[in-house]
């Protein structure tokens, strides 16, 4: 590393580029590093590396400059703002960022530019974090595979055939490929947690109401959150310490207070009980992912946590409410732009939109009581356990524009077997994190799911922290 005038220094990209973002922090705190020489260099590797990937519709590289350069004077100046000063990170396409504009993936927002920012946004910029640039999606969050985007599909790092799952398709790409250091990305269905698990990094759905979606383009109100993607635990921890917290502007936000997201991160889990669905749960999950979760599970158990198989409530109902709630609120929200710019919108996100058309109040009725009764059948099993553990995904990832997997002898189609683990956990509202646990015999990310009564982010991050160990 050589000097810099201003007290900073520089290093060479393959010093950083791959570190994880704790590690980042520490070495720009102690001036070791330049935020300016750190986003320059980022900025470059995105400009000749993500035409392989696809994962940014939008590059800010002169307001990513800026926010380096004030960030730099700051540090040299003694004025720290926290963990996130001058940490480069990219923001999925649905959020608001004032004067940036916002697309949702979708041609219909092609032009869009937010006159404010979201409330994440206010709070990221409150502690000095440097924003590269807006990520590529799946049209207005609504879908599973992320292949379908005006902008075109995200590619997979680790295998540029295959989806990185969506709905927050570029937020997964771009940490796999390096091109940021944290990411926000948006949780209706699975939208975190399928790109997390199969792009190989780590993301976060809080509880409903714990993360302000003030800000957030919806896409169905009673499910979405917010929440952060990165590369390690640690790193995501870090990340809800500054999203999190009472947003008087988000009617769901809910007003409790806030924890220390990393006070647990590697401390004991020996006595603790790990539930395990009992029963056909696993029927038609991929043979490679069953043994890297059953191999998960043992770590879990060797470091001296009590393994409980649990009979959880009927996750099939649970599933199915989950999707009436989505597809009635979806249309909802949608039903004038469908008709007003129908040949702008992507067919199969279109079509799918249209699928809510018969579905009646009694049936949108029905999927909220068994929301209520879902609710509290966890609450039971959290009495009886402190974490439950599933894979994210039963599969893995298929091949770009893909929608046919034969499953138990059947043809379905994908979008009823990716969500099929995380889908129930909008319903609930409860928080889940998906993190690595594993790679198939051809280099393809595996995921596992760690859930959580509802506020005990911090109690997860302290399970998912050990699994991350050698």
């Amino acid at each position: 590393m050589r000097k810099l005038e201003h007290g900073l220094t520089h290093t060479h990209e393959e010093d950083f580029i791959n570190w994880d973002l704790a590690t980042l922090s520490k070495a720009i705190r102690n001036k070791q590093l330049s935020p300016v020489n750190v986003t320059n260099q980022l900025l470059k590797k995105i400009k000749e590396e993500d035409g392989r990937f696809n994962s940014l519709i939008t590059v800010t590289a002169e307001e990513a400059m800026e926010q380096a350069k004030k960030a730099e004077r700051e540090i040299k100046d003694g004025e720290l703002r926290g963990p996130l000063h001058g940490i480069p990170i990219a923001i999925k396409d649905n959020i608001y960022t004032e004067g940036i504009t916002t697309t949702m993936g979708s041609a219909i927002f092609k032009e869009y530019t937010p006159d404010h920012d979201a409330t994440v946004i206010k709070k990221l910029k409150e502690a000095g974090a440097i924003f590269l640039g807006k990520l590529n999606m799946h049209e207005v969050a609504y879908g599973t595979s992320g292949d379908r985007s005006f902008a075109g599909p995200v590619k997979n790092p680790h295998n540029t055939n295959k989806i990185t799952g969506g709905s927050s398709s570029g937020s997964g790409a771009a940490l796999a490929a390096s091109f940021c250091f944290g990411a926000l990305g948006t949780d209706t269905g699975g939208s975190i947690r399928i790109p997390a698990s199969f792009t190989g990094i780590v993301g976060m759905k809080p509880t409903f109401g714990r993360v302000s979606n003030f800000g957030v383009f919806p896409l169905a109100w009673t499910l979405d959150h917010v929440g952060p993607m990165s590369k390690t635990v640690r790193d995501n921890a870090i990340l809800m310490n500054v999203l999190a917290g009472y947003d008087e502007n988000d009617p769901y936000s809910i007003d409790i207070p806030t924890e220390a997201y990393t006070a647990l991160i590697g401390t004991d889990i020996k006595g603790a009980v790990i539930g395990i669905p009992s029963g056909d749960f696993f029927k038609g999950v991929d043979p490679e992912v069953e043994e890297h979760y059953l191999k998960a599970i043992k770590k879990l158990e060797e470091a001296g946590a009590e393994i409980k198989s649990v009979n959880l409530p009927d996750m099939e109902e649970i599933l199915a409410a989950f999707r009436t709630t989505l597809t009635s609120e979806a249309y909802t929200l949608h039903e004038k732009r469908l008709h007003d710019y129908s040949s702008e919108w992507d067919d199969e996100v279109r079509a799918r939109l249209f699928t809510a058309q018969d579905t009646h109040a009694t049936q949108y009725i029905a999927a909220q009581q068994i929301k209520k009764q879902a609710i509290r059948g966890f609450e039971k099993i959290f009495t009886e356990a402190d974490i439950i553990v599933t894979p994210t995904v039963p599969i893995l990832p298929v091949d770009i524009g893909q929608r046919e997997i034969t499953m138990n002898g059947s043809t379905i189609h994908s979008s009823q077997v990716l969500n099929r683990f995380t889908g129930p956990f909008n319903l609930t509202g409860l928080p889940s994190l998906s993190m690595p646990c594993g790679s198939s015999e051809t280099g393809l990310p595996i995921g596992i799911q760690l859930i959580g009564k509802a506020f005990d982010e911090a109690n997860i991050y302290r399970f998912a922290s050990l699994l991350e160990q050698p």
